[in-house]
């Protein structure tokens, strides 16, 4: 093997150690959302419900499972992001950064009874 041919495969070498033990992003923790298909409306993790979260990005992944509710996040400074429509049904992902604060999510049809709230420490 000439010296060229041992170099090169030397840097190969190095760049694939670098991809297999490198900086890769952690995927943001999900967070599962479930609206209908009766008058309920939930947020868990790791299948249990979400009352207190740290600061950072999180992937909401939302089940809408009626073609009469909505699924919306709303957070502080002004932040409100409607998930799913009125006629959607199906499952939609989204990737926030959540802020400290108060949090709520809730379907807009039926606000009053549809709600949950979470804190953001």
């Amino acid at each position: 093997m000439s010296l060229r041919t041992r170099v090169v495969a030397a840097v190969a070498a190095t760049a694939l150690v670098g991809l297999i033990t490198g900086t890769s992003q952690a995927a943001p923790p999900k967070l599962v959302g479930v609206v209908g298909p009766g008058f309920t409306i939930t947020l868990t993790s790791g299948g249990k419900k979400v009352t207190k979260l740290k600061a950072g990005t999180y992937r909401f992944v939302v089940s809408d499972k009626a073609s009469i509710h909505d699924f919306v996040l709303e957070g502080p400074g002004g932040f409100e992001k409607q998930l799913t429509g009125v006629a959607f049904q199906g499952t939609k992902s989204y990737t926030f950064k959540l802020k400290k604060g108060k949090w709520k999510y809730y379907c807009a049809p039926h606000e009053s009874a549809m709600f949950g709230n979470f804190v953001v420490t």
